[in-house]
């Protein structure tokens, strides 16, 4: 083999290597922006992030949305209720934004995240003691274990499980 073919293998190595790093950077950003749901609109904050984490609205489909906004007097045995502007600029945000991905059930919508196929398949692992601890209490205290909840960030690096 001559000097000349050495060098041209070398690069070949080279540049295949580097092609492929690329694409794993690439995978890697594309699984990170999976777990990313960072909300931006500031009604959705300042109304539902006031008394919880502002879920992701791409866990749930439209559907249910709309049926958690027409239930807002009685939102899980508190009385959640908003002025009616405020409801519309919530309309808007969760329609707009709401999951229309393997995330969001399909079938008859449901207005709790954790009861969705796709939170059930994330958190199967996870031990019901876990769930019923003090730190916890319940599934929808995201923020128990997840310690970027509040910015929409739901990697698994940021865990932390609570004990």
């Amino acid at each position: 083999m001559t000097n000349d073919d050495k060098r041209k293998a070398f690069d070949l190595v080279v540049w295949t290597s580097s092609l492929l790093f690329a694409g794993a950077l690439v995978a890697h950003e594309a699984l990170a922006k999976d777990k990313s749901f960072a909300v931006t609109d500031q009604v959705y904050k300042a109304e539902c992030g006031s008394c919880h984490v502002p879920y992701p609205p791409a866990l749930l489909p439209a559907g249910s949305w709309q049926a958690v906004l027409s239930g807002l007097d009685k939102h899980f045995g508190t009385d959640a209720s908003v002025d009616a502007k405020s409801l519309a600029a919530l309309r808007a945000f969760l329609d707009a934004n709401a999951g229309r991905d393997r995330r969001a059930s399909a079938g008859t919508p449901g207005l709790r995240i954790s009861e969705t196929d796709w939170f059930r398949r994330e958190h199967r692992k996870v031990p019901g003691t876990t769930w019923q601890g003090a730190a916890v209490k319940s599934p929808a205290n995201c923020g128990a274990c997840h310690t970027g909840a509040e910015s929409g960030d739901y990697d698994d690096r940021g865990i932390r499980v609570p004990k």
